[in-house]
């Protein structure tokens, strides 16, 4: 017997599981498929990986009830310290007294748990998770999926939510673009000997950009921030093989000592940077989000709002469909969605580029520019505006749950 449900979302991540959310909360009801096994992402252990989400981010997840899940969970952000190298001429951003935080750190697996333990509890959200999927379907008349468990699935529309690397988006026909950087990310957590005072540090090196990004005390008091430190793909390698204190040495040397004697505070992990977009986000009674629709530079850590912005955007186009009469998969709301999302990605992902690709000029004369630039944008109160609206997700046409009102 089939089981019908509005939507198919085809990922159990973080951005899946938020549109699950979103949807519900409007009473759209939904599968959620993932071939991982929940236990297995939800294992206990601090791993390094952790999520700078925006202010405007944040007021979705409050939006669609998540305000006491989340409330002192997060190490808020509120200066954003940017410097060429560790040259004079730092460039700070500072919100006024009444703008509140730039945004807010969060451990990737407290936010997994948390999303997951909500759709769990949700009458509109059906999860078959771990699950894999054998046969897919999209026709005039809606759509359908067969897991590997005997289970048939249908539903108006599918939205493809499995990231970089989706064999749906694939299967649809949909081309990217896409290289790959000469960076590798080492992603990890921190103690050190200094309180941040809630200080992000973006530091600009030839061989990559080098995130600080401030966690909450550990349980027993210690001072944590967590890294995100790009350097050339080639010595990656050797980097990791270095025992903890040999990073350490290594972590000091590059922050300049601003917080004091380092040791790490979780597991590293290591992944190969890339750009990638979708040369289309929708097809017929399809719609990428997240990952599976554009991958960028991490460098301004907005890769997984981005995705939230996804998510906003569908769920307003969806919930105003219904309103109209419309099905979930008409053409007219496959249109909107991407004419209102890829304009923004487009910019967003181009511009983390063109950042990493200007940082990235060796000599004397390029860091010059460069801090010249920075002193100008220092000076100029519009153009550090500009910056902070960026950062905290609030420019151009915001869906209603970024404003913190459902849709």
């Amino acid at each position: 017997m089939t089981q019908k449900a509005d939507v198919i979302i085809i990922g159990g991540g973080l951005i899946g599981l938020s549109q699950a959310l979103a949807l519900a909360k409007h009473g759209i009801t939904s599968h959620v498929i993932d071939r991982a096994d929940p236990a297995s992402m939800l294992a206990s252990g601090f791993d390094g990986r952790t999520s700078a989400i925006s202010s405007s981010s944040l007021k979705m997840f409050d939006a669609i009830g998540f305000a006491n899940a989340l409330h002192g969970q997060g190490c808020p952000i509120e200066q954003i310290w940017v410097s060429d190298g560790l040259k004079p001429g730092s460039l700070d951003f500072v919100p006024g007294a009444d703008d509140g935080y730039l945004g807010q750190m969060f451990e990737n697996r407290f936010l997994r748990r948390t999303l997951y333990e909500a759709a769990q509890s949700s009458d509109a959200i059906h999860l078959h998770m771990p699950a894999g999927i054998i046969a897919k379907t999209r026709d005039s008349s809606g759509v359908t999926v067969k897991l590997d468990n005997g289970a048939a699935l249908s539903a108006d529309l599918m939205i493809v939510a499995e990231g970089r690397q989706s064999t749906t988006r694939e299967e649809a026909g949909i081309k990217i673009v896409h290289w790959q950087y000469k960076h590798s990310a080492m992603v990890g957590a921190i103690f050190h000997e200094k309180p941040h005072k809630n200080i992000a540090y973006e530091i600009f090196y030839p061989s990559g950009p080098f995130a600080v990004l401030p966690m909450c005390d550990s349980p027993d008091g210690r001072h944590r921030s967590a890294i995100v430190w790009s350097v050339d793909a080639a010595d990656a390698p050797g980097y990791l093989k270095l025992s903890g204190r040999g990073y350490a040495a290594e972590l000091h040397k590059a922050m300049g000592g601003i917080l004091g004697a380092v040791e790490l505070a979780a597991p590293l992990s290591s992944y190969k940077l890339g750009f990638h977009h979708a040369g289309s986000i929708t097809a017929e009674r399809l719609v990428l989000i997240g990952d599976s629709a554009h991958g960028i530079h991490p460098i301004a850590g907005q890769g997984l709002n981005l995705g939230l912005r996804d998510v906003a955007a569908l769920t307003e186009v969806l919930v105003d469909g219904l309103r109209l009469g419309l099905d979930l998969g008409d053409a007219q709301l496959m249109d909107r969605y991407s004419r209102w999302r890829s304009v923004d990605t487009l910019m967003v992902a181009m511009s983390t580029d063109g950042l990493n690709r200007l940082f990235s000029i060796p000599g004397k004369t390029a860091s010059a520019v460069r801090r010249l630039g920075m002193g100008m944008i220092q000076r100029t109160r519009p153009a550090k505006a500009f910056f902070m609206a960026e950062a905290r997700g609030e420019s151009g046409a915001l869906p209603k749950l970024l404003q913190g009102v459902t849709a």
